[in-house]
Order: structure tokens, then sequence, then C-alpha cells
């Protein structure tokens, strides 16, 4: 069998980038009706995804699969999985088109959003983030970055940091962040967001760290991508994206959700001091608010 019947869609969706492109077209036929795909033969399944059989056993033995017997066995596990997962959502199917109402939309988010982050948790590296966690408890500096929705993700963990008392910057501009990066030391860390793992600005910004000795640590959907590679640590997600993948629907759930699992980790860790932190900024805060308004 396989590494992991449930996380075998996962380990699907993550490998298409790097695959061939007769293999693509196998993975996107199991990712898009797993059910029925299940239910081809070697050689049926070569035909619709209009490539050899030659290509379907190379794919199936690069998921980690000696017989194609065990992977469809898996696949069929993961396929229930993700019926439970989904059992308590409005039943939907298919991709956001023109043609959906706005029920409809409301519907395939929620399912989209709802899968990215429960693949994400399931499929989540505890020893990855747990060192994530480590170097950013001994950093007394944290930079990070990323551009477009990825920035948005990075601002978040920026303030989150700050408001238990960490040394934590947000860089919005990439010539900015790169210059900082070039004074970093060992001592800080840096993290970089991208969903790719590929966007140029953000893996030199991370080089540019780890160059000068900062600890670097990834976020992203992709482990074997050059951002993974320019990390000590990589926190991998598990998204799902749309057609409207530059809206970045599913990839910005998710990263939010390691953020917080990463930020939650380093609170717990210094609790009596993060606390005490959270109180005094929410009090700070909401003293202020009450003032205005009165």
């Amino acid at each position: 069998m396989g590494e992991d019947a449930e996380t075998l869609l996962i380990r699907i969706r993550a490998a298409m980038p790097a695959l061939r492109p007769s293999e693509r077209r196998i993975a996107h036929e199991f990712v898009t009706d797993p059910a029925a795909a299940a239910n081809l033969s070697i050689a049926a399944l070569a035909a619709r995804c209009e490539t050899s059989t030659t290509s379907v056993v190379r794919f199936y033995q690069r998921m980690g699969y000696a017989h194609y017997k065990d992977f469809r066995i898996d696949l069929t596990r993961a396929v229930a999985r993700e019926e439970l997962a989904t059992s308590t959502l409005p039943e939907v199917s298919g991709d956001i088109d023109r043609h959906d109402s706005l029920e409809g939309i409301v519907s395939k988010v929620a399912m989209n959003e709802t899968m990215s982050i429960a693949d994400t948790a399931r499929s989540l590296d505890m020893e990855a983030l747990a060192e994530a966690v480590r170097l950013l408890l001994a950093a007394r500096r944290i930079d990070s970055f990323g551009v477009g929705a990825s920035a948005l993700v990075g601002l978040d963990l920026h303030q989150k940091l700050s408001r238990i008392g960490r040394t934590a910057i947000n860089w919005h501009d990439a010539h900015s962040a790169w210059t900082s990066a070039a004074t970093l030391t060992p001592g800080c860390v840096a993290v970089a967001v991208s969903h790719t793992g590929a966007t140029v600005d953000t893996v030199e910004f991370l080089s540019i760290a780890r160059k000068s000795g900062a600890a670097t640590v990834a976020i992203t959907n992709f482990g074997d991508s050059p951002l993974a590679g320019a990390a000590d640590v990589t926190l991998t997600t598990a998204a799902r994206e749309t057609k409207f993948r530059s809206g970045a629907l599913g990839s910005r759930i998710a990263q939010l959700m390691v953020v917080d699992c990463l930020f939650t980790g380093v609170a717990q860790a210094s609790y009596d001091a993060s606390m005490e932190a959270l109180r005094n900024t929410y009090e700070v805060v909401h003293d202020r608010v009450v003032r205005k308004r009165s």
C-alpha cells in the first residue's frame, strides 16, 4: 500500500506542477473525478488521457505504489474520506463557472476552503511545525515577506507575533525585503510565503536571508519548489484552487491556518508572557476605542 491512503489525493495535487505533461493529464483525471477514475483499468485510463500505459505505470509508481491495484484501493479510501468530511456541507460538484447562482458560489467556496483547511491539517508535518515554533521562539527578530495574497498572510503573522511581544517585521516591497534580508544575522528568522513556491521575489528574499546566516522558514503548497529549497524548514499547505486561482481562494485560507498554528505554538510555549502581552495590548486598544466613542 501507499504511505497514507487518506492523503493520496493531497499528494497527487502537490505533485502536479512537477509532473511530465502526460503524467499531469493522468493526475488531472484523478483529482477531477477520483471515484470514476478509480474504476478505470490502466489501458482505459491511458486512452482517456491520450497517453501510454507506460505513463500510467510511471505515474502510480511516482506516487509510491508498486501495483495499480493498491493505488486504486487507496484512491477509493481517499474518496470515501472526502465524502465523509464534506457530508455536512451543501451538495455541490464541479468548479465555479459562469452559470452558478450566488448560492452555488457560496456552497462551492465553502467546500473549497473547508477541504483546503482539512487537507492541510491532515498533511502538515508536525516535526517541521515544531522546529519552526522553536526557531521563532529563539529568534531575536522575525522578518516575513510574500507577494500578492501571500503578502496578507505574512502581514497576519507579523501582527500576531507583535501582539505577544515578538520583534516581527513584515515587508511589502521586494527591494526593501531584500535589503533587510541582507542585514539579518544568526539568531534571526526569515519567513517567506508563496503558494507555488516559485515567486521569484519571494525565493530571492529567503535565499538572501539564508546566505546572511538567518534561519529560514517557507510556507508553500509544494515541497519540491524553489522556495522550499531555500528553506531550513518547510511548512506545506494542501490548498485546493479553482479557475479563480489568481484570487487565492483555497491557498490563502490554508496559509492562514498554518500561520495560526505557528503563532499558537509560539504563544503556548511562552504562555505566561504571551497571555500578559495579549491582555496588555487588548486593554490599550480597548481603552482608546472607548475614549473615542465617549
